[in-house]
Parts: structure tokens; sequence; C-alpha cells
């Protein structure tokens, strides 16, 4: 039914509908464009602008080694199977899944192709059988400009972006930790078989941020507002027993007991948490669900999805929480070449005793000759740890085509003042998805008064705010709507005009794509200058001097105040 009415009124509908269509991809028409901008936008306020967060932009496509650096390449794929018979491919665990209610995110190829011969699994569409799992890569490829060598890939996320521009932005930042950095954007993941409407798509907006912080400081000086505050979880602790009803705790002693590893993650979850109740979506319906070791990304130490619950797809993912430690950096790094650690000054000197290693110049000329300086300047750059490693287990350290014996080499006790430290920050991800968002809004917001439709969203997310309907179309009603319509207008509301049907019927419109006031322009308006608003949720009605409009709209949008309540107060 809720897709029906998204369909008919507006909301969204399948792509290229003209062509038949293809899985994975959803058009938004006027009012879901405007409803999905508002949700973006509420984010935006939620949090970058509250958190005092930075936003930036980044390319959707990236050249490849963005993606070898970072492991997508290797890690960012899923399992396939393929119907012996008509051919049709689907994601592995996600079928299983249909068929048999077990977890199966975590299963090895193998583990799947047991259960699916187990519960003879086939295909949903002819029956067929079923090919071995295969891994399939989940990442568009193309190549950037007109050389086949030349791989980029279409992002799956929006992170990679801003951990390649850390370094900038912590420039312009001064090196001021803590540090989020926020991004609003389209992502692409070529997902083997989307059926699940807009909640798994091909393409997608995702709204996400980094936050970098001092691993060593690693206490949230913003927990005491939250520290408090209730939110249901389930740890691995309890899914490891097979249980998933969710523990209801506050954020404080979800932390002492070790259930959420990081302070700054737990703060980011209740303020998830908060936003999604601001959707309209009971506390009830929300639960925050650990993932497994085997089904975390292969950056993440710890990662809890933000899940509600929704009548069509059941338990469903809105966002996504992970702690990606140093990873990202660490890795980008690693293979730029580039230090992108951060330096922190000490309040004063501190001298410390270090143990160095140095190269004994004349056994690494006598030994290398001609390569002496290459071998020099390799044995100040090495890692003391993995060299003195190196000694232990095998006689020498490799590097390369060099083999480094301990006659190269000396180790020192040096005194060294150090003005501050350099390291490598670490990271908290929130991560949303904004059709997922838009979808579960207009669930929780479908309701059935009588036998009519009304989409109950958020005042403050309403698409349309008012719809200013003449009560006739003659006797110059027409034209004072009209001009009620462009005042509004004027004021920058997002205002709708209607003549057209009975006064029932345009009513019934409004309550179906979610408008929270109908202003309606009657005989006694040319008398008295005043005009009847209606509320889409208790249709009751009162009137409101033309004058008084544009108040009592800002006021009702803006609170949850009743119209009553508000007529009361301007009579008073």
């Amino acid at each position: 039914m809720l897709e029906e009415t998204a369909r008919r009124r507006g909301f969204f509908w399948p792509s290229f509908e003209i062509y038949g269509g293809a899985s994975g991809f959803i058009d938004f028409g006027p009012v879901g464009a405007a409803l999905k901008r508002k949700i973006e936008e509420k984010w935006r306020d939620f949090f970058v602008r509250k958190q005092h967060l930075t936003e930036i932009v980044t390319p959707i496509v990236m050249p490849g080694k963005v993606f070898e650096a970072s492991g997508h390449v290797a890690h960012f794929k899923d399992p396939m199977v393929e119907c012996t018979k008509c051919k049709r491919r689907y994601r592995a665990d996600h079928l299983l899944r249909e068929f048999v209610p077990v977890e199966t995110e975590s299963l090895t190829l193998d583990e799947l192709e047991h259960k699916i011969r187990e519960n003879t699994v086939r295909c949903p569409e002819c029956g067929g059988e079923l090919s071995r799992p295969e891994y399939f890569q989940t990442m568009f490829a193309t190549t950037i400009g007109p050389y086949s060598e030349a791989v980029g890939y279409c992002r799956p996320e929006a992170a990679q972006g801003m951990f390649i521009n850390f370094k900038r932005l912590s420039e312009i930042a001064r090196e001021k930790l803590p540090l989020g950095v926020a991004q609003i954007g389209k992502a692409l993941r070529n997902e083997i078989s989307p059926r699940q409407g807009p909640i798994r798509l091909r393409e997608f907006t995702i709204m996400e941020f980094e936050f970098f912080f001092d691993p060593e400081k690693k206490s949230c000086d913003q927990l005491e507002n939250v520290a408090n505050e209730r939110i249901r979880i389930v740890p691995v602790e309890l899914r490891l027993r097979g249980l998933e009803e969710p523990l209801d705790l506050t954020v404080a002693d979800s932390l002492r007991k070790g259930y959420i590893l990081n302070e700054w993650m737990a703060y980011f979850m209740a303020l998830s948490k908060r936003f999604v109740t601001e959707l309209g979506i009971p506390l009830d319906n929300q639960r925050f669900h650990e993932k497994l070791p085997k089904e975390k990304a292969h950056y993440s130490a710890q990662t809890y999805d933000h899940e509600v619950f929704l009548e069509r797809w059941g338990w469903t993912e809105l966002a996504g929480h992970a702690y990606r430690t140093d990873y990202d950096l660490l890795m980008h790094s690693k293979h730029s070449g580039v230090d992108i650690r951060v330096f922190e000054k000490h309040k004063e000197p501190v001298r410390k005793n270090l143990r160095v290693l140095r190269p004994v110049a004349s056994t690494v000329r006598r030994t290398f000759k001609q390569r002496t300086h290459e071998v020099l300047e390799l044995i100040r750059k090495a890692d003391l740890n993995e060299v003195e490693k190196g000694f232990s287990e095998k006689g020498y350290y490799q590097f390369e085509d060099l083999r480094i014996l301990p006659e190269h080499v000396e180790i020192k006790l040096e005194e060294e003042v150090e003005t501050g430290r350099r390291f490598i920050p670490h990271v908290v991800e929130p991560s949303f998805g904004a059709e997922r968002l838009v979808y579960a809004t207009l669930e929780y917001a479908y309701s059935k008064i009588k036998d009519r439709t009304v989409l109950r969203i958020p005042r403050d997310l309403a698409p349309i705010q008012a719809v200013v309907l003449p009560l006739v179309s003659r006797d110059g009603l027409p034209e004072l709507a009209g001009r009620i319509y462009d005042n509004l207008t004027a004021e920058h509301f997002d205002i709708e005009y209607d003549e057209a049907g009975s006064i029932g019927r345009r009513y019934a419109r409004a309550d179906e794509v979610g408008v929270p006031l109908a202003v309606t322009v009657d005989y006694r308006t040319k008398d008295d200058e005043t005009v009847t608003l209606r509320d889409r949720d208790s249709w009751r009605q009162v009137r409101v001097k033309i004058n008084d409009l544009s108040d009592v709209i800002k006021r009702y949008l803006s609170s949850n105040v009743s119209l009553e309540a508000i007529e009361t107060s301007l009579t008073s």
C-alpha cells in the first residue's frame, strides 16, 4: 500500500519504467525529492551545524589506487549464486535467509553452499538448481580517460574522500582535534540482486561523517549530555548466545559494561537515536545491533547498525556506526608515502633516552660499494624492531634484494628532546542512507482515518507545508485565494494551490501527501478577512485572520502546539 501511494502521489517509483525498469534504481518525484531534501537538511542541521563539523564535497569516481590502499578492492565483495537453468543471479546469503530464518551474513562460501543444499534452496524464478557460491566485486569499475590501464571505481561510500583529504583539512583546522568532517553525496554499489525497493539500491545518497580524535584522549567532552540517555542495544555478547532481544541501557552503562568501546561512538549513537526519533519512529521500534566479528568490515574494530523495524522488511539498517581506529589514515599514509600524522606540542619539552639504529658506514661501504648511499638511507629509515626481529629469527634483515647483517649497524642510546608528539588520529564514523530514511519516515507516517490515507509526516519535514483552497471556483474566491498563495510563496513557504474537484476530495489529496495545513478561502473570507485552517492529523478547523496567517503557519510547523492553542493565544 505504501509503495502504491508513493508512486501515485509522486514520492518515488522504479527508474526507467518505460524501458521495463532496472532493479536497484529509483526516481524521486516532486514531493519525494522535497522530503528527501528536507531529511538531508535536517541531518545537516542536527550533526554538521550543531556538532560543529566541517562539510566537504569529493568526487564519486576515484582512481583504483585509492581503493587498493583502503582495502576495498580486496574486501568489498558479496557471495553470488547463479541458477543453472535460467541463469539468473542472486546474492547467496540474502536468498538463503529468505528460505531459512538463520543469520547468514558471516557464513563462508563453503558454509553457504552447505546450507543451500541442506535446505534445498532453489531459484525463486524457475525452481532451477543453484551453482556453487562465488564472490562478486560490488564496486562499479570504470576507466579514467582513454587509457584502459587507468582503472577507477565509483565510490561505495563517501569516507575515502574525507580520509585522503585529512592532511589538508587538518592543516586548515591548525591540527586541532577532535575534527569532524561530513559529506552528503551519491555512492554506488553493484548489488547482485536488489529486490527491496528503496531499501537496497545500486545508486543511493549517503550522509556520513568521519570524526577524528586523539587515541590517547578517548574521553568525549560531550558525553555528560547523553550519559543518561537510554538506548536499546544487542551487543555481540548476546548474539553469540543466540539472543536478539535488546538490552535497555543508559549510554553510561553501555560504556561501563564494555558493550560500546568508545565514548565518541556512544555519544553519536545517542544522537542518532534522537535524530531517527524526530523522523517519527518510536524508540521501541529502534535498536542498535552489533555486528559479529565475521560480519564487520575489514576496517572496523566495532560496528553497530542502527536498525528500525519496518512492516515489510523487518529489522532494517538505517545507519551504521563504526569505530575505524587509525586503519584508513595509516593505509593511505603507507600507500601514498605522505606523512598524515598530526603534531601535538608538549607544554614543556620532554627529554628521552631512545634506542636508535645507526649504520656502521665503513662496514657498509666495504660490503655494498656503489650501493653504499642507498643502504645508508635504508638503515636510517628502517624500523629498529623489525631489524632486530630479522636478526633474531634469520640472522639478517632482508629488504628487497639487500641483506643487512648485524655488523652493518649499531644500536645506541641517544638523548632526544621531544617538543611534541606525532600520531595518526583514530576515527568513529556514523553513516546514514538517505533513501532508507525517506522510506522509514513514510512508513511510520502512513495511517488510515476511516477509509482515507493520511501521511502524518513530521511537520518540519512536510514536503508541502500548506495548501491553499478556494471553497468554490467562482465568485472571486479563486482570485482571493491566489493572492494568499502568492503572499505565502513570497515568504518562502512550500505552498500548493488546488481548486480542482470538491473541497472534500481536495482535503483527501492533501492528506495523502502529508500536507499539515489546508487554508480554505470561503465566502466569509470576503467579509471578515479570515480563512479556515484545517489540521491534517485531527481534521479540526479554526478561523485565522489573513494578516496572522504567516505567523500561525510558522508557529505550527516549528512546534507540536495544536491549532486551537495557537488560535487561543492570538485571541487572548
